[in-house]
């Protein structure tokens, strides 16, 4: 996707209409940067630091008009404010925001590009510059070299009669670069056979016994993974005046939001805003869906319920019942079997909703039907 650099031209001193004119056609205009190519066979840098310098000079004096029409002060016109002041000035109902008008730093516009890779004479000062991939070629030749060196240390080991270090890296919690990241480091296009080359070239260095001691080296291609499943604690039990133990979970499903209080020792009686279950919701394919978390953990007519929603229709409402009555029976079970309702997506939120309708066309998907005449 091509990004883009708004600019604010200053046309008073070309139209000399009147202010309201020239407040009226002061107008953004964007200007496509050109996509990362493999600079190592295109020949110079097309981005040069002029380009950028001259880039830079007309974005300041596009964010100083910019500011100006804003009635804010151009000294401390943040980025924040130009987006706000593009999306107020150029309103746009494009549904992708980076089809949207915008207006950033030249730097975060253009990409960044190896420095010269040749002298005065023209002769390249990499062998591998006529490969057209020398950075990834060079890179291959490095991850190689480790390796060799790995299993030469090995050997030694051997010879020696000493025990090999047969721990291996735990790859858990980490992943390998993706091909754009790797793209992005090496300032090169790579296809996809030359990333997998990579990849499995990485895996078999790790794979020996001592690739320990390439440890900073492999740690440069690969990246923790944040930890998404973070252990959420459980509300214990409550107990009302009766003594009867009783939790509480919320649960959303669309628009609809609902809460539940779920019963010890009941009958399996549940009702919803004061009206029983079979009553509220009449489509049977509804009541399922609301009984499935007490199905799953075989708990039907062990509990009773007490529900409270609002917003969306019957369905939702369902779903939204479903999630919250699933968190309220996580405090009568344990630990594993709050692990199997997670796994069965009763924990889930469900994140589908109606897909907007789209100009041009009679529905989300649906097109208006074409009649010759």
């Amino acid at each position: 996707m091509a990004a883009a650099v708004g600019r604010v031209l200053p046309l008073c001193c070309r139209w000399g209409v009147g202010p309201r004119a020239q407040t009226l056609r002061l107008i953004c205009t964007t200007t496509t940067a050109v996509q990362k190519k493999n600079v190592g066979a295109s020949g110079p840098e097309k981005y040069t630091e002029a380009f950028i310098k001259k880039q830079i000079e007309e974005f300041n004096l596009g964010k100083r008009h910019l500011a100006n029409m804003m009635g804010e002060d151009p000294e401390t016109f943040t980025q924040e404010d130009i987006d706000r002041a593009i999306a107020y000035l150029f309103p746009s109902g494009l549904f992708d925001e980076q089809a949207r008008p915008v207006m950033k730093h030249p730097n975060e516009v253009f990409p960044e590009q190896r420095k010269i890779q040749w002298g005065e004479d023209g002769r390249p000062f990499n062998f591998l510059f006529y490969t057209g991939k020398q950075s990834y070629y060079s890179l291959m030749h490095e991850t190689y070299e480790k390796l060799l060196n790995v299993q030469k240390h090995q050997d030694q080991l051997i010879a020696q009669d000493l025990p090999l270090q047969k721990e291996k890296r735990n790859l858990a919690g980490s992943r390998w670069l993706t091909k754009i990241e790797l793209e992005e480091m090496l300032l090169e296009k790579v296809s996809d056979d030359d990333y997998s080359r990579f990849i499995q070239l990485l895996q078999k260095l790790v794979a020996l016994p001592c690739a320990d001691i390439e440890e900073k080296y492999i740690q440069k291609f690969s990246k923790e993974v944040p930890v998404q499943l973070q252990k959420v604690v459980i509300e214990p039990l409550q107990y009302d005046e009766r003594g009867v133990a009783f939790s509480t979970g919320e649960g959303k499903r669309k628009t609809a939001r609902a809460t539940a209080v779920v019963y010890d020792n009941g009958t399996g009686k549940i009702t919803v805003n004061g009206i029983d279950i079979l009553h509220y919701f009449p489509v049977l394919q509804d009541r399922e869906q609301l009984l499935f978390p007490f199905q799953f953990l075989g708990r039907v007519g062990k509990h009773d319920t007490v529900c409270t929603v609002s917003g969306g229709g019957r369905s939702a409402q369902a779903g939204a019942i479903r999630l919250a009555t699933a968190k309220a029976l996580r405090s009568f079970v344990t630990e594993k079997e709050v692990e199997f309702m997670r796994q069965a997506g009763l924990l889930t939120v469900d994140p589908r909703v109606k897909e907007r309708k789209k100009p041009g066309q009679e529905g989300p998907r649906r097109k208006f039907t074409w009649k010759k005449r």
